[in-house]
């Protein structure tokens, strides 16, 4: 049980190395070098995960600035299996700056730039456009990945930990620590956990939707007044107020709809993650409303029946063309482009 723990954990490692690897390509800023100097000193696997990374890429120039960093960085002959990791790293490394089709911001520990700002109090603001999706890593090593058109406000105390959506969708896996638990407030509902990943959005009709993909939450309500940004009391756990991995949450004004989810269908739900959004029998009308989230283009019906057209596949986020030939080939589903942009659909 030890040795896949490890293994857990030089994978975790070697992907940060990686994402560092195409920061450093890319160059850094003063403050990412400080960060970066950061994650490489404390702990001297980092170190080795980077430049084993940087040796499977064959980065010399990433390897060259790092020994400016650190005068005699270590070269050695890698293990089977820690070759394997690293070019898996790589691998992962390579599809991830492969498949960047939408704007995608990194924001690292101690990082000065990127899609946060701060204001006088503290409190860290986090945005995304439409479009667009960001990962943050928050000061505690907690990662929150925003989607399209989303907003997070981030404040952390002695206590607390306080996540505010403001608006649209977010996935958080949340580094334990049980003497802060980690409270995502939005609308009116609280989310909170200690050390767990779970993921929240704001629905266009104001409902909170919440999947557990990890561990489990409790969930509980907003005092009325209360400032979004203040935090939470400790929620205490009961069976009617507890979320746990596999389980939705829908949570509206007037009633709350609980479901169990399959891996299948959390991958589904949460392929944005990837880029993906990914319809299984989807009604169209369902599905292009999901895709409107990526891009401004609107879709018009001209033939009304295609609302109910079930469709299925796996299309990239915010890519309407692909998509409209994907429409017409598959689905016999034509298009004109209005004088106001917004794209016509008719049966062929």
């Amino acid at each position: 049980m030890n040795n896949v723990v490890e293994i857990s954990k030089d994978e975790h490692r070697l992907e940060a190395a990686g994402h560092w690897v195409l920061r450093m390509n890319e160059g850094l800023s003063s403050s990412q070098k400080t960060a970066l100097e950061s994650w490489l000193s404390e702990d001297t696997r980092n170190l080795d995960a980077f430049m084993e990374v940087a040796e499977v890429w064959d980065e010399t120039a990433c390897l060259a600035r790092l020994a400016e960093l650190f005068p005699k960085p270590r070269r050695r002959r890698l293990p089977q299996q820690r070759l394997a990791l690293a070019t898996a790293a790589v691998l992962v490394l390579a599809v991830f700056a492969a498949s960047l089709f939408f704007t995608s911001n990194l924001s690292f520990p101690g990082f000065g730039s990127g899609p946060a700002t701060a204001t006088a109090d503290g409190t860290q603001h986090f945005e995304t456009a439409i479009g667009e999706h960001s990962t943050a890593i928050l000061a505690d090593g907690t990662v929150v990945i925003l989607n399209t058109n989303s907003q997070i406000e981030v404040a952390y105390s002695d206590d607390a930990r306080v996540v505010h959506l403001v608006r649209g969708e977010i996935h958080v896996e949340v580094v334990e620590d049980p003497r802060r638990p980690l409270s995502v407030v939005a609308g009116d509902r609280i989310v909170q956990a200690v050390g767990t990943a779970f993921s929240v959005e704001i629905t266009q009709d104001q409902q909170i939707d919440l999947v557990v993909t990890e561990g489990l939450v409790v969930v509980g309500v907003r005092a009325p007044g209360m400032r979004r940004i203040v935090a939470p009391p400790v929620i205490a756990q009961s069976d009617d107020n507890t979320v746990a991995a596999g389980e939705n949450l829908l949570m509206g004004a007037d009633q709350e709809v609980a479901t169990s989810v399959s891996a299948e269908e959390i991958e589904i739900k949460l392929s944005w993650r990837e880029g993906s959004l990914i319809f299984q029998s989807e009604p169209l009308e369902q599905a292009l409303a999901e895709v409107e989230r990526y891009t401004t283009v609107k879709f018009v019906f001209v033939d009304e029946n295609l609302k109910t057209r079930a469709v299925s596949g796996r299309y990239r986020a915010g890519d309407v063309d692909s998509l409209l030939v994907a429409l017409r080939m598959n689905f016999n589903i034509t298009h004109e482009i209005a004088e106001d942009g917004s794209v016509l659909l008719s049966s062929l």
